[in-house]
């Protein structure tokens, strides 16, 4: 059905879709190649949300070039959108644009479309086609596809630790133990979260900034803080410098008054508070998760945290992916990478599955989902 030059015009527009890795939360990262008398007349990936979908941008770079796209071949890396959200429907502008074929390399998991567009497509006498390199299309876009499918975001839970599991000192001193390339391949994997969730024991003992700093980036994800009690500090770098994205402070409860209070002065500074107690009085973190993806619209969360949130989100079975950096060295005593209750049995353990391995300096990164 395909042939390889289909799959090479088509791995061209799976390079335009990671192109929007950083830029097109929270839709999805797709890429297009328009393709007449086996070259390519046109390019495009999807723009900063409310800006122009992939097959948009590719059509506007068809006629920049001084091109028609009429018996054109579409090469794009999403289902084309049949719903007018903040863009009209990019079915719309490829009907009009006339081209002889579109291959798509996966269905739209948005219940909006989820076939429609390809439908519309055909009626317009256009030929489609739908799933070439459909598993590389999908892994530009877990989160997106999370969220239509689960309900949930994409959980990644990133930790650098030493050989022998220990995340910092006994005395909680962490800075650094991997080096700048590792810390590097962290930030790539920051700028395309759409949050940054932590605790507010990470934000009191390393202060961290949790902001997007060693790749470039036009666009810096929200910062999550998982905070029982109010009890992060005004001053602290991670609430700082909100102007390009916000921050959401995570409570229990808010139902006394110095809770209230405490809420107000966080209110007045621009960040936002909301409570979600499970039955220990503590916040309810799948919960959470669910309002991040069902309300607020957000894909993929990055997790960097202390060995307590870790391990209650390990427990609760929050986590989709880990990202572990391990520095070649021993620490010895120190505080391991997530708080977890003895196994009684090996039967109660979590089973992940290793998806690749890179070396980024002298630190080894591992990635993993669960079996």
């Amino acid at each position: 059905m395909y042939t390889a030059v289909d799959r090479q015009f088509m791995s061209e527009a799976l390079a335009e879709a990671q192109k929007a890795l950083y830029l097109s939360n929270p839709n999805p990262r797709v890429g297009c190649v328009i393709v007449k008398g086996g070259e390519v007349i046109g390019r495009g990936y999807t723009q900063k949300v409310g800006a122009s979908h992939a097959e948009v941008q590719a059509l506007a770079d068809v006629t920049s070039n001084g091109f028609d796209p009429v018996g054109s071949t579409v090469y794009v890396t999403l289902e084309p959108c049949n719903h007018t959200g903040r863009t009209p429907p990019c079915v719309d502008a490829l009907i009009a644009a006339k081209p002889a074929m579109v291959i798509a390399a996966m269905s739209d998991p948005n219940p909006l479309v989820g076939g429609k567009g390809l439908e519309r497509l055909k009626a317009a006498g256009i030929d489609v086609r739908c799933g070439l390199l459909e598993s590389e299309a999908q892994a530009v876009n877990q989160g997106f596809i999370s969220r239509m499918t689960r309900g949930l975001p994409w959980v990644r839970l990133k930790m650098a630790a030493s050989l022998d599991g220990k995340t910092a000192l006994p005395n909680g001193q962490s800075q650094w133990i991997t080096g700048p390339l590792a810390r590097a391949d962290g930030h790539h994997w920051r700028a395309q979260a759409c949050a940054i969730l932590t605790g507010v024991g990470t934000v009191r003992e390393d202060d961290p900034s949790l902001n997007v700093r060693d790749v470039e980036t036009e666009r810096q994800p929200w910062k999550i803080i998982v905070d029982s009690k109010l009890e992060t500090p005004l001053d602290a770098k991670v609430l700082q410098n909100l102007d390009q994205a916000g921050a959401i402070l995570v409570c229990a409860s808010l139902d006394s008054q110095e809770s209230q209070q405490k809420a107000r002065v966080f209110e007045a500074l621009g960040i936002e508070v909301i409570a979600m107690a499970n039955a220990h009085g503590k916040v309810d973190l799948p919960k959470l998760f669910a309002y991040l993806a069902k309300e607020r619209h957000m894909n993929e969360i990055h997790v960097e945290a202390g060995f307590k949130l870790n391990g209650s989100l390990l427990r609760e079975d929050c986590v989709d992916e880990l990202l572990l950096y391990y520095a070649p060295f021993f620490m010895g005593e120190g505080i391991g990478m997530a708080n977890i209750s003895p196994l009684t049995s090996l039967d109660q353990r979590q089973d992940w599955q290793l998806i690749d391995q890179s070396l980024f300096g002298s630190d080894l990164r591992l990635r993993l989902c669960k079996k």
